[in-house]
């Protein structure tokens, strides 16, 4: 099949994300730590990866990397309103510290951007992750 050809059930006019790889020291603590926070639980093995199925036809697939550092990224998570409290008392339960800002200049506050509700928090590698209750207003 070439890349031109679409199966017919698969769609053909818009990108959707289907997984990304998420470097990790430790793959599998890290992917706890994630699910955990949010809510979910961690996927069997798929070769290498180790994933977090985020409900929404999309995983984080956490690939191990020992032998170099690991470049901090930026994931962000656009949560129910509802289960955003119980994320909170999941990091606080972890004693992992939350920001309102993604520079983490104000520890232990959420933000209320775009009429929702937000906060930031590093992962066990330095990842900054972000949970959201309303997508950004884009220009």
């Amino acid at each position: 099949m070439s890349y031109a050809q679409h199966p017919p059930d698969l769609p053909t006019t818009v990108a959707h994300l289907n997984h990304t790889a998420v470097f990790a020291s430790d793959r599998q603590l890290s992917a706890e730590f994630l699910a955990a926070v949010l809510g979910l639980e961690v996927g069997a093995p798929f070769g290498p990866f180790l994933p977090v199925d985020l409900g929404n036809g999309v995983t984080l697939d956490y690939y191990e990397k020992r032998d170099e550092p690991i470049q901090s990224q930026h994931y962000a998570f656009l949560v129910p309103e509802e289960r955003f409290d119980a994320m909170i008392g999941r990091l606080e339960a972890l004693g992992v510290t939350y920001y309102a800002d993604p520079r983490h200049t104000e520890p232990g506050r959420v933000n209320d951007l775009f009429g929702g509700r937000g906060a930031y928090f590093d992962d066990p590698d330095g990842h900054n992750m972000e949970i959201m209750t309303r997508p950004y207003v884009r220009p």
